[in-house]
């Protein structure tokens, strides 16, 4: 008999700061103000979305994002043009990143840095599940090293019932073995975070 899988994961991050005020006037062509951080989760914690409000500067031809690992040092560069949000992939997970911003004009000219805002990425939180026999499942979490997480299981996708707990160990990888599976004609699966 064939089991049906579901792996189910969620992935958050941390926001330090909110709306932040710009600390100089700009020079030139006016500065940006990040004014919104958001993780999106539909991108797995690698991506950030990032909002900010429009130059007051009449004369601007667009923006550049300037981001990095270091508070105050950007290493990376995106120039994302006239609009006003965009978002900045390929990060890595478990990392703090900082962002500022400069307008341009025409000419090239750049405004001063802008206020820096910063956001936490989590750890990406993955489940695999392999058929183990007779009639087991093995699930393999990954996670933040310590991070405590509960298995659940399910036949019918509204009652969900704890069947596990483990800590990720310094690997960063725990496995759960079902030795109950066999005795259910489906079963689902998903493991969440104990706060």
């Amino acid at each position: 008999m064939q089991k049906n899988l579901k792996q189910t994961v969620g992935c958050t991050g941390k926001l330090s700061g909110g709306f932040f005020k710009i600390m100089r006037s700009a020079i030139v062509s006016g500065g940006i103000l990040l004014a919104t951080l958001l993780s999106n989760p539909a991108q797995a914690a690698t991506s950030v979305a990032l909002a900010w409000a429009p130059s007051l500067s009449t004369n601007i031809s667009g923006y550049n994002i300037y981001y990095g690992l270091t508070n105050g040092s950007y290493t990376q560069m995106v120039n994302v043009g006239k609009v006003t949000n965009a978002i900045i992939s390929g990060l890595t997970g478990g990392r703090t990143y900082y962002f500022a911003g400069k307008t341009y004009n025409s000419q090239g000219t750049l405004s001063i840095l802008s206020n820096q805002a910063s956001y936490a990425l989590s750890v990406t939180t993955g489940l695999q599940i392999r058929a183990t026999p007779p009639g087991m499942f093995t699930l393999t979490v990954t996670g933040p090293v310590g991070q405590t997480n509960e298995i659940l299981a399910t036949m019918d996708f509204k009652v969900w019932t704890v069947i596990g707990t483990m800590t990720v160990g310094a690997g960063g990888t725990f496995a759960f073995t079902d030795t109950n599976a066999v005795k259910y004609p489906v079963r689902f699966y998903r493991t969440e975070e104990v706060p």
